[in-house]
């Protein structure tokens, strides 16, 4: 029989060796993403204050549109950059959440880009 790895185990291996090492300050907050079959989400994080700061999904009723696509991660990165920078967030720090930076978080990241955020 063939022993089967869990891989979602191993994403949240890599995520928190990451976090080990990144942390949101009041000055430059995490960009967290989150992404499952269906969704994909990114919150900006004050890590020292353990604090939500700005928050963007595709399972919100303002999202129009099938979430589960690159066009949808691009769109969550342009809204949540246009909301962090009505709340004068200007640079982050990218959390990719142990998923490779490819497809969806890719363009999520490129969407926050294009918005205005640095990182």
């Amino acid at each position: 029989m063939v022993k089967r790895t869990d891989s979602n185990l191993q994403r949240l291996k890599r995520h928190s060796r990451v976090r080990g090492k990144i942390s949101g300050t009041p000055e430059r907050p995490r960009l967290a993403v989150y992404r499952s079959n269906a969704n994909i989400s990114a919150q900006i994080i004050d890590d020292v204050n353990g604090v939500t700061l700005v928050s963007a999904n595709t399972y919100e009723a303002s999202f129009e549109g099938l979430g589960s696509n690159k066009e949808a991660a691009r769109k969550i990165g342009n809204t949540i950059a246009a909301r962090a920078l009505e709340k004068g967030i200007t640079t982050v720090v990218f959390d990719r959440g142990g998923y490779i930076y490819h497809g969806r978080v890719s363009e999520l990241a490129e969407g926050a880009r294009e918005g205005g955020l640095k990182f």
